[in-house]
Order: structure tokens, then C-alpha cells, then sequence
């Protein structure tokens, strides 16, 4: 047997850690690239959304390089995503691609079911013990993984492309990491890095005036913002233009959620969002619909400049988002840009975008900071 999976930006690192740690031979697909998206494009349905486009291009790439167990996951509720494993199965099996395919259901469907199919993967000479040790050390590397992404939020408008170049080695590092020890030592070591690495920017700025960068908070539809190449990088975009950006969702929290059932909070819980999103929308509307309202109003609340939500073309639960956002936006005065993708988004158009934007913020900073020192000029004239 050998694995693959889809990509959903580096949730490859801990699938393969989870599945290379119990014996099962991986095989990760390529990077998401163009040639992922035409292969996948020219077998999907036309209306289909970017992610189970991206999805079947995974798997045909990994099929030339000898994969042929396909694992995905599960869902519930109104969004499509519940349907991707049994669609793509009936897809590459009328395209002539033969996959023996595995879908793990969310635990609130079928514990004694989802518990079988694990076993089917990793084989009988394995105990449970075992199974839930690496299950555990997987979940733990996906949360220090989050935690290296965070580091690099705050570190790329303060150290442009030295970001990327720290991130890429972090990430290098992660993977080869086979302890506890070992991924926190990977975490100290970015962090005294960055560190290091500002304050000799601070130096080398010395007398000249450096102000805090804008704050710009991600939401939206999960898979299109944990993966870099359906985001069009906007992350490292934002970063680069000065921005220093904070997602709503990171892949420990979602795993904490769907897979842990709440047991665990993962990185950034999403609970706090649920009752956030409340006055606006209270009640699911499938994937994270409640989740993006949710962290608009945090992140309103929170003094961040501006918000980008950004979903693939045709996502239920985001264009119920949409639309309820204006009067979140109207409510809290926070600028909202949403940005949805699909195979005909180019890099040079959201770039554009994204320039547009932070120059707005940039403005609307600007002009709150005359209107404060106006204020705060009045009251001292008066006293």
C-alpha cells in the first residue's frame, strides 16, 4: 500500500510524519502548481470549487509516482466538502485512475466505523497504544507548525524576503524533527532568530522614524487560506507590502475541532468565534461560515486595520458569509476586501488588489492619527 493525500498547504508534513511514524509507505504529491489545477480542472465539473479541482490534480500526480491509496476526510452539514471523497473516487475511476480510497468520517458519524478504516491503513501489528502515540505526536507537530506561521506573520514586514528564507528552514527542520524536544528546539530557534535579526534592523535604522506595521486579518473558507497556492500567496504578499497579517483559522484548531471533537483547543481556538458571530449569524451554515463572521467582529474588536476575506468561487458558506459581513463592516468600521479565487485568478490581479488595500489602510491610519492629535490638542487648549 502506498498513501497519498491531498495538499492543503503544509498539512503534508503531518500526514506523512503520522503515517511514515506507523510504518505506512507515503507518497506526497508535488507542490500545487498549474499542471495540479489543469489536470484537475479538465475532469471536475465546470462548477465546481477550487479545492476539489486542486484535489484531483494531487492525485493524478501522485498516481505517476506510485500511489494507490487515496485518503481524505469527511464532513458534515450543508458544505460540498462532505461529498469530495465519494465525487473524486467516481471521478478518477471513470478517468481510468484505479485508487483504492479511504474516507475517515468525522467521529460524530461513526466512531466503530472511523476506528475500522484506521486500522485498514496502518495494518494489524500495531497496537492502539501506538496508533494514538503517533496520532498524538502528529497532532502535536501540526500545532507547533502553526505556532512557526505565526512567528513568520510578525516577522515578514519587519524583515522582508529574510522572512521567506527562515520560514523555509524552520519548516525543513519540522519535518526531520522525531521528539518533543526536537519541535520545540525548532520553535526557540526561530524565535531567537527573528529576534536576533530585528534588532539588527533597528540598528541599522537608527534615526529614523519606524512605525508599527498594519494589522490585516484572514478569513474565510479553510483550505483556501492555509494553502498558499490557491491564496495566491496573500499572506506573504500582505507581509511584504508591511502588513502584518493574522489568520482565523490554523490547521491545529480545525483538527481540535473535527477530529478531537473540542477535547483539545489546537492553536487559536475557534470557540470564541461561535458566539462572536452571534448577532449577526447564530446558527451553522456549513464550514466556516460562522467562523468568518465570528472573527471579523474579533478582529474589529481587536484594533486590526482592515480584513480580507478570501473564498474559492461558488462556496456556500462563505457567500452566506458575504453577505452578511457589510453590516458587520457598517457596525465596527473596519474595511472588509473579499477576494475569491478560482483556475482564473492571476497572481498580478490580486497583487494589485492587495497594493490598493494596503495603501487605503495605510490613508485611513493616517487620518485617524490627525484626528486624535486634533482631539488631543482641543483638550489641552481647553484646560
Amino acid at each position: 500500500m502506498k498513501v497519498t493525500f491531498p495538499h492543503m498547504g503544509d498539512l503534508w508534513i503531518i500526514i506523512k510524519t503520522l503515517f511514515e511514524t506507523l510504518d505506512v509507505e507515503v507518497v506526497v504529491p508535488p507542490p500545487n502548481s498549474k499542471k495540479t489545477l489543469n489536470l484537475g480542472t479538465k475532469l471536475a465539473p465546470e462548477s465546481a470549487c477550487l479545492p476539489l479541482k486542486l484535489n484531483i490534480g494531487n492525485f493524478i500526480e501522485a498516481k505517476e509516482t506510485g500511489a494507490d491509496t487515496i485518503v481524505m476526510t469527511g464532513g458534515i452539514g450543508p458544505c460540498r466538502f462532505g461529498l469530495y471523497g465519494e465525487l473524486e473516487r467516481e471521478i478518477l475511476k471513470e478517468a481510468g485512475y484505479d485508487f483504492d480510497a479511504v474516507i475517515l468520517e468525522p467521529p460524530d458519524g461513526s466512531i466503530p466505523g472511523l476506528l475500522k478504516r484506521i486500522r485498514y491503513l496502518v495494518g494489524d501489528e500495531h497496537s492502539w497504544v501506538r496508533i494514538l502515540g503517533a496520532i498524538r505526536f502528529a497532532y502535536t507537530k501540526s500545532v507547533t507548525m502553526d505556532r512557526i506561521e505565526d512567528i513568520i506573520h510578525g516577522a515578514r514586514p519587519r524583515l522582508g524576503v529574510e522572512a521567506e528564507v527562515l520560514y523555509r528552514s524552520a519548516k525543513d527542520k519540522l519535518v526531520q524533527a522525531t521528539s518533543y524536544a526536537g519541535l520545540e528546539q525548532v520553535v526557540r530557534g526561530l524565535r531567537t532568530e527573528v529576534k536576533g535579526r530585528q534588532l539588527a534592523r533597528i540598528e541599522q535604522q537608527s534615526g529614523l522614524e519606524v512605525g508599527e506595521p498594519l494589522k490585516v486579518g484572514i478569513v474565510g473558507e479553510i483550505y483556501t487560506i492555509l494553502d498558499p497556492y490557491s491564496s495566491v500567496d496573500v499572506e506573504e504578499q500582505l507581509g511584504q507590502l508591511g502588513a502584518h497579517v493574522d489568520r482565523s483559522i490554523y490547521l491545529s484548531a480545525w483538527v481540535a475541532k473535527h477530529v478531537f471533537l473540542g477535547v483539545t483547543n489546537g492553536y487559536k481556538s475557534l470557540k470564541p468565534y461561535h458566539k462572536l458571530a452571534k448577532p449577526y449569524l447564530n446558527h451553522f451554515v456549513g464550514g466556516h461560515g460562522q467562523e468568518t463572521v465570528g472573527a471579523v467582529v474579533k478582529y474589529a474588536r481587536s484594533g486590526f486595520d482592515g480584513i480580507i476575506h478570501l473564498f474559492p468561487l461558488t462556496c456556500m458558506p462563505e457567500i452566506v458569509a458575504s453577505s452578511i459581513l457589510p453590516r458587520v463592516q457598517q457596525d465596527y468600521k473596519i474595511p472588509v476586501m473579499t477576494l475569491i479565487v478560482d483556475e482564473h485568478t492571476g497572481h498580478a490581479g490580486v497583487q494589485t488588489r492587495l497594493e490598493a488595500f494596503v495603501d487605503l489602510l495605510e490613508r485611513s491610519r493616517h487620518q485617524r492619527s490627525i484626528l486624535s492629535d486634533g482631539e488631543r490638542d482641543t483638550s489641552m487648549a481647553a484646560r
